[in-house]
């Protein structure tokens, strides 16, 4: 790895970002920093889309809704083509046009800087949960480290009497196997599977209420402090050290996969599995839930109106060419490609274990914390050297939770000190990166107690759902009709050489803006209460679920309304105010100096013979008393915080 890194130091990293045909520019921003190369900042990204979710959500959804080459893929392809790809593409063109995180770039349109704060609580409230996700699978990985998983058998102090397991004294016995399942056929009680009993009697050792908090599972909470730091660790330097580290926690995990896959398709049963997550059912293109389906996994897998998007792209090179055959195609493409390629991982597997038990693999099959908790540990106790493949399929889920975490702890720490701006919180960030890790890790240890699981998955249903949507329709009509398409399109001509192609300026203004509709639409309509196994959430939980949801989404209506009155003095009239508070904020544009070209570029005062260079919003003052009453009225109409030429105006 370093002397691959070498490489690209020596040869890559200073060609990142050089617009075809123009010479290269040294545009480091030694004050904020940038990724060492493109690879780190793709690799990242890579991280940062492919989760959890590709492995235990996609393969679920897309067996129940009609097959890979049936009516699911279908439109998951054309979400993926016509807002999937195009609204990764804005976050990033967005983030790094600024050069600034999920709060600054709101210097675009300074009334809808609440987007921004939705962003930051999304982003808190995912980081919460999906560390303890994380830490629950390091929790596993080091119960795999012995001679027999401790899940195997129903000869534990756990169990009960309904566990039945399916493993005999020798694995070679399938006659005791089948026997062993017969007899549990021919109970009335509903098997309980060891891995099951495990899960909810041992590691969470679950009440039965949510409000019933009971005790904090020590070993969950120990897990939990050992991800944090392991996060912590990773972005004690930010980009800097992060990017170094993705070479491995992005690239590893399909290795794993890889040698998952290998070892799966050769048992027993796995074509049965495969064939079943690959068996169209045609007859259900026309269901609006399928299409729902894939619309929102698209749009939550690939982390739209997070905020991550727009940070790690925030610390791109200028003239990084974040579109062509790069960094949003091959990111939004690998992150689908890699759904569709666990989910052959996941049901060759599942596909034995449904030989095994002599089941249909509908009855095995899960999703979720079930799936990767319950469903293939269970499976991985039937193969040879079970402790080998456990330890193999718990670090591929910690290196996908990783991956991810990193974005989402850095899209915080960027929103921080952006926003303090001061060069005493920049030189001192990882002081910053060490307060969010902490606080992050006292917010998650009500979900070790016994009755966290019951929050987490309050909190993955709720905080993290119609919100996102809002916010990123919200942002998208910001930047499309309040600051204006024409001047976005000719931001981006500038930051990479070339205009928007004409197919994502289509998206832009019309077409995703009405899928994004269409997911909201869709997700109120089939809203259905959460519910865990046989546990029904009380209505007072439900009400919390609601109020995280909208915690995120009021930022927005709250921040316009303080906006406004400090904005207030300015006008004597409420349209007079509202253009005050839309329009860009006079440092708006590029943040190195060089690149604020065009009508970014600054005008010389009368201050500059005695040397000084007036700022900016000084020089558009003055700029404006010169121009005739009409010229005037233009430049405000078409304004972007800056003082240009009103033929050049959108």
């Amino acid at each position: 790895i370093s002397c691959f890194q070498g490489c690209l130091s020596d040869s890559g990293s200073e060609q990142n970002g050089a617009v075809p045909g123009e010479a290269v520019k040294k545009d480091e921003n030694t004050r904020r920093g940038n990724w060492g190369n493109q690879i780190e900042f793709v690799l990242t990204s890579v991280g940062y889309a492919v989760g959890l979710g590709n492995v235990w959500r996609f393969p679920y959804l897309c067996y129940r809704n009609g097959g890979v080459p049936g009516a699911f893929m279908f439109p998951y392809f054309i979400m993926l083509v016509f807002c999937g790809i195009p609204l990764f593409f804005m976050e990033l063109s967005f983030g790094q046009f600024a050069s600034l995180g999920c709060l600054g770039v709101w210097k675009v349109s300074p009334m809808f800087k609440g987007v921004g704060y939705g962003m930051m609580v999304v982003s808190t409230y995912i980081g919460i949960y999906y560390n303890v996700v994380i830490c629950i699978a390091f929790y596993y990985f080091f119960m795999s480290m012995t001679s027999l998983l401790p899940w195997t058998y129903c000869n534990n102090q756990w169990n009960t009497k309904d566990c039945s397991g399916v493993v005999g004294t020798s694995y070679a016995n399938a006659t005791a196997l089948m026997s062993n399942f017969t007899e549990l056929a021919n109970r009335t009680v509903k098997r309980t599977s060891p891995s099951e009993e495990y899960w909810k009697y041992y590691v969470l050792n679950i009440s039965d209420d949510i409000g019933n908090f009971g005790e904090v599972r020590l070993p969950i909470l120990g897990c939990l402090a050992v991800s944090w730091v392991v996060v912590f660790l990773c972005l004690i330097r930010g980009v800097k050290s992060s990017g170094k580290v993705v070479y491995f926690t992005a690239t590893f995990p399909y290795v794993v996969l890889t040698i998952l896959f290998i070892r799966g398709i050769t048992l027993d049963g796995a074509i049965n599995g495969i064939k079943y997550y690959l068996t169209p059912q045609w007859q259900k293109i026309l269901d609006a839930k399928v299409w729902g389906d894939a619309a929102s996994q698209i749009f939550y897998s690939l982390g739209c109106a997070w905020g991550g998007l727009i940070t790690m792209a925030s610390y791109n090179k200028f003239h990084n060419n974040c579109f062509r055959y790069r960094d949003s195609i091959i990111i939004s493409v690998t992150n689908c490609a890699t759904s569709v390629y666990a989910g052959f991982v996941i049901f060759s597997i599942l596909g034995f274990m449904a030989h095994n038990l002599g089941v249909n693999v509908a009855d095995v099959a899960d999703h979720g914390p079930g799936l990767a908790f319950v469903a293939y540990p269970e499976a991985l106790t039937l193969l040879p050297i079970s402790p080998l493949w456990s330890l193999l399929f718990f670090f591929m889920l910690i290196l996908l939770g990783l991956g991810t975490q990193f974005c989402l702890l850095e899209t915080l720490v960027t929103a921080i000190v952006d926003e303090i701006g001061t060069d005493w919180i920049i030189r001192n960030k990882t002081y910053v990166t060490l307060g969010v890790a902490i606080l992050g890790f006292l917010l998650g240890v009500p979900l070790t107690t016994q009755a966290g699981i019951y929050w987490l998955l309050l909190m993955d249903n709720y905080a993290a759902s119609f919100s996102l949507v809002v916010i990123s329709c919200i942002m998208c009509v910001c930047i499309m009709y309040v600051y204006g398409h024409v001047n976005y399109f000719k931001d981006v001509e500038m930051m990479l050489g070339f205009p928007p192609p004409v197919f994502f300026r289509i998206c832009w203004r019309f077409i995703s803006p009405v899928i994004i509709t269409f997911i909201l639409v869709f997700t109120v309509i089939q809203y259905k209460p959460i519910t865990y196994n046989n546990y029904i959430y009380p209505g007072w939980s439900l009400v919390i679920g609601f109020l995280m949801a909208l915690s995120s989404v009021i930022c927005i209506p709250i921040y316009a309304r303080k906006l406004r009155q400090l904005l207030g003095i300015e006008g004597r009239i409420s349209k007079q105010r509202l253009k005050n508070a839309v329009k860009p904020h006079h440092t708006w544009g590029p943040a190195l100096q060089e690149h604020r070209i065009g009508r970014y570029a600054p005008t010389v005062s009368p201050s500059a013979d005695r040397g000084v260079e007036a700022p900016l919003h000084e020089k558009e003052k003055e700029t404006e008393t010169e121009k005739k009453p009409e010229e005037i009225s233009l430049t405000i109409q078409g304004s972007n915080g800056s003082t240009h030429n009103p033929d050049t105006t959108a």
